[in-house]
């Protein structure tokens, strides 16, 4: 089983915390919910002995030393000139809505059909009130996508356009993702969801800093869990959102002076108010360790794809989903970390799945087994074994 190409990376160890906690667990949901590495516990426990030692005065180390520091790690990340246009929410639900909070009433927005359930609920309340009018592009067939959208953002001009980097259903990432951007309206702001992307498949927002809105967080593949959320804001965009708190004023001094409500430059006018840092040491833990033991964004890529090739050559005769049931195929290295089997049978093996120590998810017709560093060739062994007869 072994003859597909090996997965390289040996860190395990470096997860004893959240594997030793559940030894007969098989988490294959690392497209959802990783699994944290060890650095975040002790993160974790550093942002409570802060809170405790400090008191009101951490939000002096917090936003003096902890967000530069993790700004200028997502920047380097994603290929930005500096970490300033970057701003944190504890989802990006909310970063989303006080972006939306800039539109002008009853907006035009076009999205896709394939954007994850915040955004598309949100969407559908609008629409419901008449708030919104909103295009839904189709994002099968993935091949042909970004011209149709490209072709409906023409005919549309939107007041937003918002669209995955990787769509959450199926896995297919948008190839071009430069070309995509500029190949669309400068009228609208543009969001680009990164969420299934972001340290899942590389990107390098350098050409487009100045195009998109760009947002993700560290609840998947940065596996630093809940409350570090982020966004992009790009530079000339001098929106002043509807919604904001008070943070948002932190060093604007000149419009308060001329009796306007005062926002502070770049990604800053973004924020929020009062929010729980703990996500954010966990988050520059994470990206701390990453350098630390060398694991980049492409080798997470390429140690996945090959736990996926060796998953999906195991399946047989007695397995419940096979190759011909994947969404994105093998074939295609247009795709992200996670594999989606279309079946109509997909929430009853995924519950199944869990009655039998193996934890996977359903979207509809839709089974996902997402793959991770924290896994090996010996793990999918296990998952085929218990896959087979189930």
């Amino acid at each position: 089983m072994r003859a597909v190409s090996e997965p390289t990376l040996e860190l395990r160890s470096h997860f004893s915390r959240a594997l030793s906690a559940a030894p007969e667990r098989l988490h294959f949901a690392a497209h959802s919910h990783h699994l944290w590495p060890d650095v975040t516990f002790d993160a974790h426990q550093q942002a409570w002995l802060d809170a405790a030692r400090w008191a009101d005065t951490k939000w002096d180390y917090v936003f003096g030393e902890l967000i530069p520091r993790v700004q200028a790690a997502l920047a380097e990340e994603l290929a930005l000139p500096d970490g300033g246009s970057l701003v944190f929410a504890p989802n990006t639900h909310e970063l989303v809505l006080r972006l939306m909070s800039c539109l002008p009433d009853r907006p035009t927005v076009l999205t896709t059909d394939a954007e994850f359930h915040s955004l598309e609920r949100q969407l559908r309340r609008l629409e419901e009130e008449g708030r919104a009018r909103v295009v839904r592009v189709s994002a099968e067939p993935v091949a042909t996508f970004p011209e149709r959208f490209v072709a409906q953002a023409r005919a549309l001009r939107a007041d937003l356009l918002f669209v995955s980097h990787v769509f959450f259903n199926s896995g297919a990432v948008v190839r071009d993702l430069d070309g995509l951007v500029q190949a669309l309206p400068k009228e609208g702001a543009l969001v680009l969801d990164g969420y299934h992307g972001f340290c899942a498949v590389p990107t390098r927002l350098a050409a487009v800093k100045d195009r998109c809105f760009y947002v993700a967080g560290g609840y998947k593949y940065a596996m630093a869990g809940e409350g570090a959320c982020f966004l992009h804001v790009p530079d000339g965009f001098d929106l002043k959102p509807r919604n904001t708190g008070w943070f948002a004023a932190f060093g604007a001094l000149e419009e308060k002076a001329q009796g306007q409500v005062p926002f502070a430059p770049r990604g800053a006018r973004f924020w929020g108010a009062t929010f729980d840092p703990s996500g954010l040491y966990r988050l520059d833990a994470v990206l701390t360790w990453r350098k630390r033991v060398g694991l980049t964004t492409l080798k997470t890529r390429a140690h996945a794809h090959a736990l996926q090739r060796q998953f999906v050559a195991g399946l047989g005769a007695g397995s419940p989903v096979h190759e011909a049931q994947l969404v994105v195929s093998l074939a295609d290295d247009a795709r992200g970390q996670f594999l989606t089997f279309r079946t109509e049978q997909a929430r009853a093996l995924a519950s199944a799945c869990l009655s039998r120590g193996v934890v996977v998810d359903a979207r509809g017709d839709r089974l996902r087994f997402g793959f991770g560093v924290y896994q090996s060739p010996a793990d999918v062994d296990a998952l085929l074994e218990r896959l087979r007869g189930l």
